[in-house]
């Protein structure tokens, strides 16, 4: 088996901050049409409670899904300090595609990844761009695929991408529309001979009677003027499903590494809704009858929202510069990167510095 480690990450965070007092304005129906009798106020107000979101990202205007990718990848290969054109496989994880503002089309032809490659001018045919859709763990997935090819002597170094602009696909009279965001985060991971690296991992998919929790649909607005798709979701159940599997996925992981629970200095959850989050790692460390430590979880999305693919390599490229309660690692430190999202897919993967 080779070791596969993280060599180099980037990630870009829009400048646009939407705050929560910017929904205001917005007038909220719920799935069948009906007008909520709480002021728009009141339903922001306990949005933040739950959720912990007080603001979030929005990219520019004329951005779009591949320009905010290729700007995260180029950071993440100069932190790297590798040649990109020994890049072997770009991987973008997404799920809507280049969405032009304020249209709901998605484009995803030629993928988002080809697009990736030709803005950072890539010469090399031999460096295969693919596009990944599993939701708002594919940043997990696309790790976890990136060393299957190293595994197999098929590649020796990757790009693995995390993007989205969810502003783009959001229905306005939905209140669940306050927790989208968007952004980019990128990793290089490649072939080392040091101890470490990707350990052991996790992935499952539940679609028998979960796979559209998350799904499109027409505007909640009885006002609608066509029946046009947004991302809408099934929270209650969402939350549910995950306090449930995630927990059980991260300690099967865990296990798998051969690692003890005590051993791990840090959790990257994918930053979904800050009460489930924190639900799940404590769950988690239940499931080894102990107490989830202090600081083990950092969080952005009080700042960031849920930027789905996004939020995981983007919290830990910032982390690592030292924001979010960020130190640096040493050495042989155990990490932990876990995800859930539309599918309903989760992962998990355990990582040593």
């Amino acid at each position: 088996m080779a070791n596969v480690k993280i060599a180099g990450v980037g990630s870009y965070v829009p400048k646009n901050v939407k705050t929560n007092q910017d929904f205001l304005s917005n007038q909220f129906y719920t799935q069948d049409e009906s007008k909520f009798d709480a002021h728009p106020k009141e339903i922001i107000e306990k949005f933040k409670a739950i959720t912990g979101i007080a603001e979030r990202r929005y990219a520019d205007d004329h951005m779009k899904t591949s320009d905010i990718a290729a700007i995260a990848a180029q950071k993440a290969i100069v932190n790297a300090g590798v040649n990109q054109e020994d890049i072997d496989y770009i991987i973008v994880a997404h799920n809507f595609g280049d969405v032009e503002h304020q249209t709901q089309q998605t484009d995803i032809v030629p993928s988002i990844a080809s697009r990736v490659k030709q803005i950072l001018k890539i010469k090399n045919p031999k460096c295969v761009a693919y596009d990944l859709v599993f939701g708002c763990p594919g940043w997990i997935e696309g790790c976890i695929q990136s060393k299957a090819f190293i595994d197999a002597g098929l590649a020796k170094r990757t790009l693995v991408i995390g993007a989205e602009t969810l502003s783009r696909v959001i229905d306005p009279h939905d209140r669940d529309s306050m927790i989208y965001a968007d952004g980019a985060g990128a990793t290089i991971l490649e072939l080392t001979e040091d101890n470490g690296g990707i350990l052991s991992h996790q992935s499952a998919t539940f679609s028998l009677n979960e796979a559209k929790y998350i799904f499109f649909d027409k505007s909640n607005s009885p006002q609608r003027l066509d029946n046009r798709g947004y991302i809408k979701m099934y929270g209650r159940r969402i939350y549910n499903f995950a306090l449930t599997k995630v927990p059980e996925a991260m300690k099967a992981c865990l296990d798998e590494s051969g690692h003890s629970i005590d051993e791990l200095k840090c959790i990257f959850i994918h930053q979904a809704n800050e009460k489930m989050d924190e639900a799940i790692v404590k769950r988690f460390y239940k499931l080894y009858k102990t107490e989830m430590p202090e600081g083990i979880m950092p969080m952005s999305i009080s700042e960031l929202g849920n930027s789905s693919v996004a939020t995981v390599p983007t919290l830990y490229d910032l982390y690592l510069q030292g924001y979010y309660g960020g130190q640096e690692f040493k050495k042989g430190n155990l990490i932990m990167f876990a995800s859930v999202g539309a599918g309903m897919n989760i992962n998990a993967i355990t990582y040593q510095i």
